[in-house]
């Protein structure tokens, strides 16, 4: 029996999107700077999870104009997170390698929500 918090293999429109995957890599990463002002820190993790949720909603979209409608909302919020993960090292709220670690996924993301969004 497979454990339900696993999942054995994708059963969803969303988990067969690199983006999505891409998404939860980027959402990782915003946890992972460990931004010490709370409300920068909550910002920025609101961010992420929506750019993450907006990719698996855009999934499920019948209509192409919906799905690009729903795709430049996660791209704008994935722009979001990496910004206020960049705001947070300029501010000495995150360590300085906190955006370095971020910059590359969220470049990724973008440009693969921008093709997405045409």
């Amino acid at each position: 029996m497979t454990d339900r918090r696993t999942i054995a293999r994708p059963r969803l429109p969303h988990h067969n999107l690199l983006a999505y995957k891409v998404a939860l890599e980027l959402l990782s990463a915003v946890r992972a700077a460990e931004i010490r002002d709370a409300k920068l820190r909550d910002q920025a993790m609101r961010a992420a999870k929506s750019a993450a949720l907006n990719v698996a909603e855009a999934a499920g979209r019948v209509s192409p104009a919906d799905r690009a409608r729903v795709f430049a909302i996660a791209r704008g919020e994935a722009m979001e997170a990496a910004a206020a993960v960049e705001i947070a090292v300029l501010a000495a709220d995150a360590d300085g390698d906190a955006f370095e670690a971020c910059l590359p996924i969220a470049e990724q993301l973008v440009a693969l929500l921008t093709g997405l969004c045409r």
